[in-house]
């Protein structure tokens, strides 16, 4: 074969690839960032309609948090997209929640949640990409995911027991635990990722209810 050929053959296949994976992150920026905002919008009105067992789905910060990386885990971006996206998304969740309460004639301000989602959102984002991965980093995805499950189910069965429904807080620690006993049973393998995974829960559910709790 001639090599100019050879050549630009290999070039050729590098644009296709480059190109594909661009359109593939913009697409899954654009569904992202539009899922999120009316899901967001949604959650208000879900505060008016779901029933009182469920209704802390609509107002809590697992409800966004799964949503979030159940977005990211179908949009299947890389690590680095998904962390800018798991910021969007929570910044998109707030402010199309904030946005349909408003045309409800509700007031609500976005920015407190706004910066929380800019903070936390990132570690969110990559983590529901790296439950595609295996041994640490799919720990480390899982520790963080299951934590806030479990962490806020917990908090809220403790702190905020007089005023809500068990029956959220319960189905987000079932909802915590089933992924963490997923991870472990599906691609865990090895001691060192089986203790990150598990002592990384409990260490992210413990620190979730002290920063919770000085909101």
């Amino acid at each position: 074969m001639d090599h100019d050929v050879e050549y630009a053959s290999k070039d050729s296949s590098a644009e296709k690839t480059e190109g594909s994976g661009l359109r593939g992150g913009l697409a899954a920026a654009l569904f992202v960032a539009g899922a999120s905002f009316v899901l967001g919008g949604m959650t208000s009105f879900a505060q008016g309609f779901l029933p009182e067992s469920l209704g802390s789905f609509a107002n809590s910060a697992s409800g966004w948090t799964f949503i979030t990386a159940v977005l990211i885990f179908i949009a299947k971006p890389r690590w680095l997209l998904a962390a800018v996206l798991g910021a969007a998304s929570f910044v998109l969740l707030t402010v199309g929640y904030a946005v349909v309460s408003q045309m409800r004639g509700l007031y609500y301000n976005p920015l407190m949640f706004s910066v929380i989602g800019v903070i936390v959102g990132p570690f969110v984002g990559v983590a529901a990409s790296w439950l595609r991965a295996q041994g640490l980093r799919m720990a480390l995805g899982t520790a963080l995911l299951a934590g806030i499950g479990i962490g806020e189910g917990i908090y809220g069965l403790t702190v905020v027991a007089d005023t809500t429904s068990p029956v959220y807080w319960t189905l987000s620690i079932v909802v915590g635990v089933a992924l963490l006993v997923g991870s472990i049973v599906r691609r865990l393998r090895g001691a060192v990722p089986l203790i990150v995974a598990v002592a990384g829960t409990a260490a992210v559910a413990a620190a979730f209810n002290v920063a919770y709790s000085s909101l």
